[in-house]
């Protein structure tokens, strides 16, 4: 089920990946569907806290660790641009749902990229 919370149904998720070519657009489109189902857990599972939502963000991050290859396979990855984009929307998300005073790098800390 798509998200619901207006802000996050009707972003432009990874707009700066879409735009440079060097980030295919079908890696990117999984990549746009990890926060998506992201949105839709916070959702469905309503976190109380930081802590909580962290939980979800890091699980949504792993996702984007094991994408890594896929850009990798499409000759891209995710380098420093692509870090910041990414970083970016996890804090979007998190700011959508009530959760302005999250830590962008705490949001994606379990990173690999």
């Amino acid at each position: 089920m798509p998200p619901t919370n207006p802000q996050t149904a009707g972003h432009a998720f990874f707009k700066g990946m879409y735009e440079d070519g060097y980030y295919p657009d079908h890696v990117v489109d999984k990549g746009r569907q990890i926060l998506l189902r992201l949105c839709e857990r916070i959702e469905d599972e309503r976190p109380a806290d930081l802590a909580a939502l962290y939980v979800l963000t890091h699980a949504a991050t792993e996702e984007f660790n094991e994408l890594e290859a896929e850009f990798d396979a499409a000759g891209s990855e995710i380098e420093t641009v692509a870090r910041e984009v990414i970083a970016e929307d996890f804090w979007f998300v998190a700011s959508a749902y009530g959760f302005e005073d999250a830590d962008a790098e705490e949001l994606i800390a379990t990173r690999e990229w």
